[in-house]
């Protein structure tokens, strides 16, 4: 039982032995390795909001060029594809018939102007035979009707010899606005009438265009609600629209390079918007005017429009940033104090206890500034603005959003935290 006794204390002390090496101030043992995450702070920015929509182009004024009168064209006078005048003749129909006519109604009026001369000195006449009662009063009267029709007719061959002269004008079809004519439907030696439907050509100006563009009426709606609940200010009373044309290139003036750091925008007025959804689209039309100066838009072109909406205080955050789940959902990591669910940076209570501060009572060690826990948050998105996402829902101002590193991040796990400037500086 001795011996027992004696060996139990050997051994207690042996242990206590191999102990004493691995005791020491806490302060000795090497700290734990986290992995490093860069984050940014989420904050609110002034952002103008534009909107891509596809346009056509269409000229600002059409023309189409018809005849008429009826006859064969005897020649045609211009250059299909040149640009003609207003008053410009285009065509030639054959006159003859036409001249006849005029010639007809100029005989008319004359021999009617000739009647009614002699009428008048009849009617002068018998109102002084009328005195001597050398005529009837009924005479009188006869000669001063015959005199008023004779008057009558020469209105009437007046107005018949202007419309002789307007039909045989009309022999020379003219352009009836200036711009850039197109191809000939005719050639002479056609017989062309006044009520065809086909037009011999049609002129149209570029000078200015339309560009007519479409847009769904969901973003119609929630435009307008954004502005009356001022989540969005309108930018001035016109909006401006920018144009890409369909080889991808921003619609600027021939002589600037279009890949230039800051080009000058051909910028358009939007008109006015349709009041009405097409049944089919779903969608309303909105157009806009555009200087054409160097005639590089042409109608029936089609471009994408860039119109802006308004601005607004908007959180913007980077698209790497934002990762999808195989639902479909989008999500961010964010860090946060650890023990602090509600993101407040109070310092965490230790599990052990510390060292006694002056006054004997425990005191709580400071967390580190840089050690973080990962969060996993939902986020909604609206729309791309270049290389960030515009949020709807998910981020309040002032998160810690990790931007790099994400493939190292774990929800719940403890991670060390680098301010993105920082990192960059490093």
């Amino acid at each position: 039982m001795k011996f027992s006794h004696i060996a139990r204390r050997v051994i207690a002390l042996g242990c206590l032995l191999l102990l004493l090496p691995g005791c020491g101030d806490k302060a000795d043992q090497p700290k734990a390795e986290y992995a490093e995450l860069v984050y940014a702070v989420v904050a609110t920015e002034k952002v103008t909001l534009t909107n891509n929509l596809p346009g056509r182009v269409s000229a600002f004024i059409v023309s189409e060029v018809r005849p008429q009168v009826d006859g064969i064209i005897l020649e045609r006078l211009f250059e299909e594809g040149a640009d003609v005048e207003m008053g410009q003749v285009l065509y030639q129909i054959d006159p003859a018939m036409y001249q006849a006519e005029y010639n007809i109604a100029a005989a008319a009026l004359a021999e009617a102007e000739a009647n009614v001369a002699a009428l008048a000195m009849l009617e002068k006449r018998y109102r002084d035979l009328i005195k001597t009662n050398a005529i009837g009063q009924q005479d009188l009267d006869n000669a001063i009707s015959d005199h008023g029709q004779a008057r009558a007719r020469i209105a009437r061959a007046r107005a018949e010899l202007e419309s002789a002269a307007i039909n045989l004008a009309y022999t020379q079809i003219k352009a009836p606005v200036s711009g850039r004519i197109g191809a000939s439907s005719i050639t002479p030696g056609a017989l062309v009438t006044a009520n065809q439907q086909q037009p011999l050509a049609i002129i149209q100006q570029t000078g200015k265009v339309y560009v007519d563009i479409t847009q769904s009426s969901t973003d119609t709606i929630r435009l307008r609600r954004a502005v009356a609940q001022k989540k969005m200010t309108l930018e001035g009373s016109a909006a401006k629209v920018r144009l890409m044309l369909e080889d991808g290139t921003p619609y600027l003036p021939l002589a600037q390079d279009h890949e230039s750091d800051t080009p000058e925008w051909i910028l358009g007025d939007l008109l006015f918007t349709e009041i009405s959804v097409g049944q089919t689209t779903g969608s309303v039309t909105l157009r806009a005017l555009f200087d054409n100066p160097d005639g590089l838009l042409l109608p029936g072109m089609y471009v994408t429009a860039t119109i802006e909406e308004g601005a607004m205080d908007a959180l913007l955050i980077p698209q790497k940033s934002v990762l999808s789940n195989g639902s479909g959902e989008h999500f961010v990591y964010v860090l946060r104090k650890p023990g602090t669910p509600d993101k407040s940076d109070a310092p965490v209570a230790p599990d052990k206890p510390g060292e006694q501060d002056g006054e004997g009572k425990q005191s709580k060690p400071e967390a580190e500034p840089d050690i973080f826990k990962v969060e996993r948050r939902l986020v909604t998105l609206d729309r791309a603005l270049g290389n960030r996402w515009l949020l709807k829902s998910g981020l309040l101002p002032g998160d810690l959003l990790v931007v790099e590193g994400l493939q190292k991040a774990v929800p719940e796990a403890t991670v060390k935290g680098v301010l993105l400037d920082q990192a960059a500086a490093s």
